[in-house]
C-alpha cells in the first residue's frame, strides 16, 4: 500500500498551483497522467520524483511525490534540489556556443590546441589533431566514455578530483572509432569542453557558469557539487533499489573534474526556468539572446549521427534518434523532440521540449530502480513513451 505522506500536494490543490489550461490539457488528462505517474512511481519503488509539463511559457501541470529523505522522513516539494547529472551537459554545450559567438573559439577546432595534453593519447585512425570541438559535443569523438574507467574499490574517488589525475590517465588513453564516423558517448569528452571553458574564458567552470548562464535566467539556488550550507537541507537524497533491496547513496557528493558533464544541483523551479529558455517566446526573447541568439540554440538541435538502440539508448518501434551538439533528438511519427537525460548516484532525471508546439516536460527521480521483477522497460521510458503518445501528440 503507498503510504499518505508519499502524496505532497492533495489533487485539489494540485490542480490548483499547476495553473492548467483547460484547452491544451483537459483535466480527464491530468487525472490520467497523475494516475499513471504515481502508480508507476509505486510500483517501481522510487522514494521520491518530480513532474512538469509546460506549454509556452506555462506550468500546465505539476507533481510532487514522495520523500526526499527516508530518515528523517522529509516530503518531496517544490524546492527540493535533484542533482541532475548529465543534463549539465546541455549547459556546458551553451557555455561552448557562447564563446563561439563571441569569437573566443571554433567548433572545428581541434581539442589540442587548447588541450596540448591530449598530444599523448593513442589514436590509430589519424593524428589526434583531427579530433575537434564539434565531435566532443556530438559524442563522436572516439574517447572513451567513463573519466575514471578503473575505478573498483569503494574508497577510490568517486570520480577524479582534479585535472592532473584525467592528465596522467592520457597516455594510456586510446581512441575506440575513427572521430566523426558514428556515436559513442563519452563523459571524457565533456571533462575537456569544461578544461577549455575554463582555458578560454580565464574562469573556474563554476564561476562561468553563474555569470553568464545560471545568474542571467535566474537560476538563484543552482549550484554544482556539494550544497553551500543555506541549501542543503533542500537536496534530495538517493537511492538504489536492485532486486528488492534498496541501499542509500553518498549524500551531498562532489563530482570532482566532471562537474562539466554532471554537476549541476537545482529545484524543479529553476529547471522550469532554464525550460522557458530552451523552448523560448517572442515577449522575452531579447533577454534570451542576450545568453545565446536562438539560431545558436537551434544549431545545437540539428542531428549528427544516428543513435542504434540499446539498453543505454532505448527507442520503440517506429522512432528514431540522434545525437546533436550536447543534446539529443528523437522523431517520432511527425514529432521532432529534443532532449536530455541524466543518471549519476541514484539519482535519474530527463527533458523533452517540442519547439514546434512550444511544449515540454522535465521530470527528476532520487531512485535508480533496477529490480529485475520489474517491467524490463524501466519507469522513466514508460513516462517519455506515454508523454509523447499522450502529451506531445495531442495537438
Amino acid at each position: 500500500m503507498r503510504m499518505p505522506q508519499f502524496c505532497l500536494y492533495p489533487l485539489g490543490l494540485l490542480l490548483a498551483t499547476a495553473g492548467l489550461h483547460a484547452q491544451s490539457f483537459p483535466r480527464q488528462n491530468t487525472l490520467a497522467l497523475q494516475s499513471f505517474y504515481e502508480a508507476g512511481l509505486h510500483r517501481n519503488g522510487i522514494v521520491g520524483s518530480s513532474l512538469v509539463l509546460l506549454e509556452n511559457d506555462k506550468v500546465v501541470f505539476q507533481d510532487f511525490y514522495g520523500l526526499q529523505n527516508l530518515s528523517p522522513l522529509q516530503p518531496v516539494d517544490a524546492s527540493t534540489t535533484y542533482h541532475w547529472a548529465s543534463i549539465t551537459k546541455t549547459f556546458t554545450g551553451i557555455a561552448i556556443m557562447q564563446l563561439r559567438d563571441h569569437g573566443l573559439l571554433s567548433l572545428d577546432d581541434p581539442l589540442v590546441k587548447y588541450l596540448p595534453e591530449l598530444a599523448v593519447v593513442h589514436d590509430a585512425y589519424g593524428p589526434i589533431s583531427a579530433i575537434t570541438i564539434r565531435e566532443a559535443m556530438s559524442h563522436s569523438s572516439g574517447f572513451r566514455n567513463q573519466t575514471w574507467p578503473w575505478r573498483d574499490k569503494p574508497w577510490q574517488p568517486f570520480e577524479p578530483t582534479q585535472w592532473s589525475q584525467i592528465v596522467a590517465m592520457l597516455p594510456y588513453t586510446s581512441i575506440h572509432f575513427a572521430p566523426g564516423s558514428r556515436f559513442g558517448y563519452s563523459n571524457l569528452a565533456v571533462v575537456f569542453l569544461g578544461e577549455i571553458i575554463e582555458r578560454v574564458s580565464g574562469e573556474p567552470y563554476e564561476a562561468y557558469m553563474e555569470k553568464n548562464v545560471l545568474g542571467p535566467l535566474r537560476m538563484e539556488h543552482s549550484y554544482f557539487d556539494r550544497s553551500p550550507y543555506t541549501l542543503l537541507r533542500y537536496r534530495s537524497h538517493s537511492y538504489d533499489l536492485k532486486n528488492g533491496k534498496r541501499t542509500e547513496d553518498p549524500f551531498d557528493f562532489d563530482t570532482g573534474i566532471t562537474r562539466a558533464n554532471g554537476g549541476l544541483n537545482a529545484p524543479l523551479p529553476d529547471m522550469v526556468k532554464y525550460l522557458n529558455f530552451l523552448v523560448g517566446d517572442p515577449a522575452r526573447q531579447a533577454e534570451y539572446d542576450a545568453i545565446l541568439k536562438r539560431s545558436s540554440l537551434e544549431e545545437m538541435w540539428r542531428p549528427v549521427l544516428p543513435i542504434v538502440a540499446d539498453a543505454d539508448f532505448p527507442s520503440r518501434t517506429g522512432a528514431h534518434d540522434f545525437v546533436a551538439g550536447s543534446f539529443f533528438v528523437h522523431t517520432d511519427g511527425g514529432l521532432h523532440l529534443v532532449g536530455k537525460s541524466g543518471s549519476q548516484n541514484g539519482f535519474l532525471s530527463q527533458f523533452y521540449l517540442d519547439p514546434a508546439s512550444h511544449r515540454a516536460y522535465i521530470v527528476a527521480y532520487n531512485t535508480d530502480a533496477q529490480d529485475a521483477k520489474q517491467n524490463t522497460q524501466k519507469f522513466d521510458e514508460q513516462l517519455r513513451d506515454y508523454l509523447i503518445d499522450n502529451y506531445f501528440a495531442n495537438k
